[in-house]
C-alpha cells in the first residue's frame, strides 16, 4: 500500500509541535495500524530521521497506552477497537492518514504521540478501591452476586483507562472513565464500605485536575473502544448526590 501519513511531532511538552508528512509504500493490509508505524519508523530511522514516539503494551487491546487519533477519531475509524487492533484493511491504497495524540489539557503531551495519562492514575487513587481483607482467599459463596449485576459490574470493569472518552468529549470530560470504575465497585458488596466516599472523592479529583464537566452528548460511549455505555454515568451520578447528602448530614451534627 502507499500511504500518505501526517504525523503530530512535538520533542518535548514545551515544544510547539507540528504535523509532517511523510510517504510509505511499505504498509500493508495484513499490518495492524501500529504495525504500519512501526514500518515508518524503520523507514525514517534508515533515512537517519528521529523515529516517531508512540505508546504501547499488550497490543490486544487490554492496556490501553496506544492512545491516539487517527483521522480525527479515537483510536481511528472502526467501533470499539483500540489503535494497536487496528488492521489497516480499514484504509485504501494512495489514502492520506492523519495522526495525533490525544487533545486535552489533563493529558499533557510528553512526546509526538505518547500523552501522560497518569490523571487517571490520581483519579483512581482517590477512591478506585476497595478495602478487604487479603490474608486468605474467601469461599465463593463469601459474597453471593446476583448473575445480571455480576454481568453488569463486569461490563464497567472492561474500561482499560485510555481516555478516548476524554478525546472524543467536547469538554474533554472522564466522567465515563469515573462512572465505570464507581460502576464496577458499587455493584458488588465488596465496594460497599466505600460507599459513601468514593464516588464523591474521584469526582473531586476529576475536577482538581481539570477534567471538564459532562454534558451528555455521548461522544465517549460512541468512540469508547470497550462500550462502555452512559448508564453507569447516570449511577455516578446518584453515587455522588448519595454522598452529598451524607456529607451535609455529617456537618449538621
Amino acid at each position: 500500500m502507499d500511504l500518505t501519513i501526517k504525523v503530530w511531532r512535538q520533542n518535548n511538552p514545551h515544544d510547539q509541535g507540528r504535523f509532517e508528512t511523510y510517504q510509505l509504500s511499505a504498509a500493508s493490509q495484513d499490518m495492524t495500524f501500529l504495525e504500519m508505524l512501526d514500518a515508518l519508523n524503520e523507514q525514517l530511522i534508515h533515512e537517519d530521521k528521529d523515529p516517531i514516539a508512540f505508546e504501547h503494551d499488550c497490543r490486544e487491546g487490554i492496556c490501553g497506552s496506544c492512545a491516539m487519533m487517527i483521522n480525527g477519531r479515537p483510536h481511528g475509524p472502526e467501533q470499539e477497537v483500540t489503535s494497536c487492533q487496528l488492521n489497516m484493511k480499514a484504509f485504501k491504497e494512495n489514502d492520506v492518514i492523519v495522526v495525533e495524540p490525544w487533545r486535552a489539557q489533563s493529558f499533557p503531551v510528553i512526546k509526538d504521540l505518547v500523552v501522560d495519562r497518569s490523571a487517571f492514575e490520581k483519579i483512581m487513587e482517590a477512591g478506585g478501591f476497595v478495602d478487604v481483607d487479603v490474608s486468605a482467599v474467601p469461599d465463593a459463596n463469601t459474597y453471593p452476586v446476583g448473575k445480571d449485576i455480576a454481568e453488569e459490574s463486569f461490563d464497567a470493569a472492561e474500561c482499560i483507562g485510555c481516555g478516548a472518552c476524554v478525546a472524543a468529549c467536547k469538554n474533554s470530560s472522564a466522567m465515563l472513565f469515573v462512572a465505570a470504575k464507581v460502576s464496577q465497585y458499587a455493584l458488588l458488596p465488596q465496594g460497599k464500605k466505600e460507599g459513601l466516599t468514593r464516588a464523591w472523592n474521584m469526582v473531586s479529583k476529576m475536577d482538581e485536575l481539570g477534567f471538564g464537566s459532562c454534558t451528555n452528548t455521548g461522544s465517549c460511549e460512541a468512540e469508547c473502544p470497550k462500550g462502555i455505555s452512559l448508564a453507569h454515568i447516570a449511577r455516578l451520578n446518584r453515587e455522588f448526590l448519595k454522598a452529598g447528602f451524607h456529607n451535609l448530614a455529617a456537618e449538621k451534627r
